[in-house]
């Protein structure tokens, strides 16, 4: 299906009008957040039999989980802990805010375009679901870097994609890799103790609502392409490995951005391969880095129906990579 051309604000309008569950106005009492947070985690079909992709059965059912595994919280409750000023500086010394915000930016807009363009009325609603989710990520990141003072780049407008669904693809897949590495990541900052539990805490619904993203993501691209008839299903295999090509060339470059001035901004592109040292006391190897990514990956999908599919491309690539690493020490062990 070609992509139709949609004005850009009219999309801004989809992002802010989509009607999403209430949210909480002020911070709700623990029992309700454990109750949201479970139900943002654990999620079965009710349906009996396989969840064959392209059915409409697969279909409903990745569009209702996606929207019964929502979670109400609103980033202007989210309490901001006081942090030691050791803590403080760790956060604002890490170079990746202003590519975190643009970034999510991108997506909401991209997710949204897309949206605008699909005619099966549940996954238009599930993929606006996923865009409105993407714009409160980055209200919660804008939140958090006022709360600490940490200072951003003035933003450039967001430039609307000429081909929508290529778009969405690039973002999807873009989100099914850096997850897989930030769920690592996260667990180091964890259990390293070098952050509050608190602030954790807080962003703890954000890292298990990019699981549910990429969850739905993969689940959309195979009854998609089960849709296709079979000669179109070739070029859309076609453009799955052209992502996945642009996006490694990507991550091996510099990302260049823009402020709202125009003027050009580089950013490493490796934190990856660096974050755990600056969100850590402690050495980590590649490879043991590596693992707690699969094992973090694995836990977060776990609560979810076994029928829908998860990504593998990441999985699998970190798990023969690994077959070439050999086991590091950190500093502790060493002494």
């Amino acid at each position: 299906m070609s992509d139709p051309t949609f004005d850009s604000f009219a999309v801004e309008r989809l992002i802010q009008d989509f009607t999403a569950p209430a949210l909480p106005q002020h911070l709700p009492d623990p029992a309700t957040l454990d109750v949201a947070d479970r139900n943002a985690r654990y999620w079965t079909s009710s349906v009996a039999g396989p969840l064959k992709p392209g059915s409409d059965v697969h279909r409903r059912e990745m569009c209702r989980m996606f929207r019964e595994t929502f979670n109400p919280y609103r980033p202007s409750v989210l309490e901001w802990p006081e942090l030691e000023p050791d803590a403080l500086e760790r956060i604002v010394s890490l170079s990746i805010w202003d590519l975190a915000v643009q970034t999510e930016g991108k997506a909401r807009l991209r997710m949204a375009a897309y949206a605008a363009s699909v005619d099966e009325p549940d996954v238009r609603e599930a993929i606006a679901l996923n865009a409105w989710e993407e714009n409160r990520h980055k209200e919660v990141l804008s939140r958090m870097v006022a709360a600490y003072g940490i200072p951003l780049l003035s933003e450039a407008p967001y430039v609307f994609p000429r081909n929508t669904e290529w778009a969405f693809i690039v973002t999807g897949y873009s989100e099914c890799i850096d997850s897989f590495f930030a769920f690592g990541l996260f667990e180091v900052a964890h259990r390293s103790g070098l952050f509050p539990p608190e602030l954790i805490d807080t962003f703890e619904p954000v890292m298990q609502e990019e699981c549910r993203h990429i969850l739905l993501f993969a689940n959309w691209v195979a009854w998609h392409r089960a849709q296709l008839p079979w000669w179109q299903r070739i070029g859309f295999t076609l453009k799955v490995a052209a992502a996945w090509v642009y996006l490694a060339w990507e991550r091996m470059n510099l990302v260049r951005t823009l402020d709202a001035d125009g003027n050009e901004h580089t950013h490493a592109n490796n934190f990856t391969v660096n974050g755990a040292q600056t969100v850590s006391a402690v050495d980590i190897s590649v490879r043991e880095l590596m693992t707690l990514c699969l094992a973090e990956n694995e836990r977060r999908f776990s609560g979810y129906d076994h029928r829908l599919l998860r990504p593998v491309m990441m999985p699998r690539l970190v798990r023969f990579a690994r077959c070439f690493m050999r086991a590091g020490k950190n500093k502790s062990q060493a002494k």
